[in-house]
Order: structure tokens, then sequence, then C-alpha cells
């Protein structure tokens, strides 16, 4: 059975007519702890899957790497299920260059697949100061370009199509529009987050000029984690909050919400989407 589409038998109600019992696809969602050097990070509910991205992403989005380099191996732990692994427990090796996490930024208890910034102890801790200087990034991109990426994300959702249950994140190419990553996750944090770790994996931190989709609402934690890996724009086919909007404004990073063609919204740095009269 698949970890990250597990099949269960359920019963359909409908008014009027007999009840049917059929085998129906969920989205998988499993703790993941993240560890770094032996010691316990975080624990996050995620879809099994892409789980070093997401450990990567992670650490990106925490202030803990911003380079391949500085991580320098990722590993299972044996679980808790009489010594077997479990595949839930990932450990994180620093370069000798990188200073450990900040205990006091460290998560005490488990954050949920909805939430990725419960246990921070003040909103100034997650306000974190990216690396990198979105305004240095001159990107601008076409708002027909933009149009065309909610649906070239849903042809790439596969579990998605299965399910039904799981948030996307999608990382294109912004002059292109070619789609470079796209990652699936019950958590739309662990989607981001799993899109920026395989960056950070593959050397392409930062993110210039890249656009990064994705499936919901843009919160607050969105913007920072797109901030954190240097990305310039951002959109999600439903509303942002009012401080991710701050956030972008404050930072040079393009915001734009309800991205269903033909539309969209721009709520911040509204001169990096072009149009016809622009």
């Amino acid at each position: 059975m698949s970890r990250v589409a597990p099949e269960r038998r359920v019963t359909r109600l409908t008014l009027g007519e007999a009840p049917v019992s059929r085998r129906d696809t969920l989205a998988g969602e499993e703790p993941l702890e993240i560890r770094v050097a032996g010691r316990s990070l975080a624990v996050t509910m995620r879809t099994p899957g892409a789980d070093f991205d997401l450990a990567a992403g992670f650490l990106v989005s925490e202030g803990v790497v911003a380079a391949r380099e500085d991580l320098v191996g990722l590993r299972y732990c044996a679980g808790e299920v009489e010594g077997k692994n479990t595949y839930n427990v990932l450990d994180a090796a620093l370069a000798p260059h990188v200073a450990p996490p900040d205990e006091s930024a460290a998560r005490a208890f488990f954050t949920t697949s909805s939430c990725g910034l419960c246990g921070k102890a003040s909103i100034d801790a997650v306000r974190t100061r990216s690396r990198y200087d979105l305004t240095a990034d001159p990107l601008c991109v076409e708002a027909s370009l933009l149009a065309a990426l909610p649906d070239r994300l849903r042809e790439a959702q596969a579990v998605f199509a299965a399910t039904g249950g799981l948030h996307a994140a999608a990382l294109a190419d912004g002059s292109s529009g070619e789609i470079l990553c796209v990652r699936e996750d019950v958590g739309r944090h662990n989607a981001v987050d799993k899109v920026v770790g395989w960056a950070l994996r593959e050397g392409r931190l930062p993110l210039v000029g890249t656009v990064l989709l994705v499936s919901g609402r843009a919160s607050f934690e969105l913007v920072q984690k797109a901030a954190m890996a240097g990305v310039a724009m951002l959109c999600a086919v439903s509303a942002p909050s009012s401080l991710a909007v701050e956030l972008a404004e404050e930072t040079g990073m393009g915001l734009v919400g309800f991205l269903r063609p033909p539309s969209m919204v721009v709520y911040a740095n509204a001169q990096r989407v072009l149009t016809p009269t622009r």
C-alpha cells in the first residue's frame, strides 16, 4: 500500500439511493522528525515523499543553511517501532562552517500540516531576514505567462488527481514559463519547503528569475519561505493575508493572488507583472 496515497474502504451515501461501498484513495499523512546532528529540531506532519527536499527546504526557511555546500548529509534514522526504520526520522549534517540552529528558535512541539509556524516564540523570530536581496533581481513577468501556470501545475499534480487532498507548489522559469520543479504535500508549507529543498540540493539558490506558484492561499509563512530562497515572485490561486502582503512589499517581492485565468490580482510590487499596456 502506498504511503503517499493509501487506499481505504469507504461508504458513499446519496439521499434517495442505496449506500455504495468502494475503495477510495486518500492523501497520506505521517509525522517526520527533523534532527540536526542528532538533536531534534522539529516534527511536522507531512505526506511521505521527497523527505530530503523537505528537510533541506525547512533548514533554508529557518535560516540555518543557504547554499548546497552548507548541508553535507541527510539520512534516515531508525524509528521507534521495534528498532525498524520507519522513514519518519531524518538527521541532517551541517558543514563545519555552519552554526547549529539557535535553540531558542527550535520548535519544541510538533507542527500540524496546516501550520508551518507553530512553536515560534514571537513574530520577530518568524520575520527571518533573508540572505538574498530580492530588489537586486530584475524579474518582470508577462501576465499571460502567469495565467498559464495554474493549468501547468494541475497537469503535474499526479497525487492530487487521485486523492483531491494535497497542496502543491511549483517553481517556474520567469522568462519561458517552464516548470522546473513540482512538489505535493498535505501541508502547503511542506510543499514549498520541498521545492526550496530541491533547489538547495541542486545548487540553484538564490532562485533568481523564478516564479513560485502555490495551489492555496498566500500566507505570511509562504512569503517568508520564498524570500529566504531568493524568489522574487509568488503567485497563489487563492487570497493572500494582510501580513503576507506587507512582507512582500517590504522585501520587493511581486505577490499575485486569485490567479485564476484569465484574471489575477496583484497585491505587491505591481511593476513586476507586465501587461500589454505596461
